[in-house]
């Protein structure tokens, strides 16, 4: 009996949904935003949108005024009910936000719900642009920043051609009690350390896990790379120094060590260019690539 109670709900629920999506029609032109990650978020604003946005998660820190809006909790733990009191005509949300059964009730409650893509590539970038443009009906302005940023990447890709030295680098992520998170293959950390010219340190494994210090120490990475967050709480760079496996790598030995801001280095957003600029230029000593090389 439970289970037939239980799968007479599921259709119902289903077919709720399915009515409201059906009512649902994109582009929404108008009325209140809820932003839901950093990258995206970003993005309205770069598309002139930003004053339709009334909320947003606690990863979008950018632009400032994205900071003093009210916050709907974290993207991949949302709850649909501090999201739905605010009356929204449009949600956009990266496409690993979550958990999925909120996603299921912020559809259900009839409310526009746009799911970003989200590839860790410039082509990617590109494609998030485009989605959130269609999404706002601001087919002019995201053309207008897809040409701007795929210069940008062509002068990027041009100049970096000519680097023949590609350091090993080591993504940190985060560092507690148990062993340091690291960034594995097809990660965003991968993904732009790539672009910048450099390599991976850590090839054995794909996404962000674990590595014990004898992996650490066995990748043998030229360069550290972490989010300036995760240097503050290990106490600035000589508390990361401090700990003996990054200290017996070429890395630790050298004091090479790149902080970066999170979001900027890892968001696959608008300022990707910039990411890419700025860790290329710690990757490469003399390496030059200036802002404008793509005008």
């Amino acid at each position: 009996m439970r289970r037939v109670l239980g799968t007479c709900a599921a259709i119902a629920m289903a077919a709720w949904a399915n009515a409201a999506q059906a009512a649902c029609e994109l582009p929404v032109r108008d009325g209140p935003i809820v932003s839901i990650g950093g990258d995206v978020t970003e993005i309205v604003y770069a598309l002139g949108a930003g004053q339709r946005v009334v909320a947003v998660d606690i990863t979008s820190r950018e632009p400032k005024q994205a900071r003093e809006l009210p916050h709907v909790g974290y993207m991949r733990q949302l709850s649909a009910e501090p999201i739905l009191s605010l009356s929204p005509k449009l949600i956009l949300a990266i496409a690993d936000s979550g958990p999925p059964l909120v996603l299921d009730q912020l559809q259900s409650a009839g409310t526009c719900l746009a799911l970003i893509p989200d590839e860790h590539s410039t082509a990617g970038v590109v494609k998030k642009v485009e989605a959130v443009a269609a999404a706002l009906d601001r087919k002019a302005e995201g053309e207008e920043l897809v040409v701007k940023l795929e210069a940008e990447f062509a002068a990027l890709q041009s100049n970096l051609g000519a680097v023949k030295d590609k350091p090993r680098v080591l993504f940190l992520f985060s560092v507690g009690e148990g062993a340091p998170m690291v960034g594995g293959r097809n990660t965003s950390a991968d993904a732009i350390i790539e672009l910048a010219g450099g390599q991976n340190a850590i090839d054995s494994f794909e996404e962000f896990k674990p590595a014990s210090s004898e992996g650490i120490i066995a990748a043998a990475p030229d360069v550290v790379l972490v989010t300036e967050l995760t240097l503050e709480k290990l106490g600035g760079i000589d508390g990361l120094l401090q700990r003996p496996d990054i200290a017996q790598t070429p890395a630790g030995k050298a004091k090479r060590v790149v902080a970066m801001e999170s979001l900027l280095l890892l968001g696959f957003g608008p300022r990707t260019p910039q990411a890419i600029r700025e860790l290329a230029t710690a990757l490469h000593p003399g390496f030059v690539a200036s802002p404008d090389a793509a005008n």
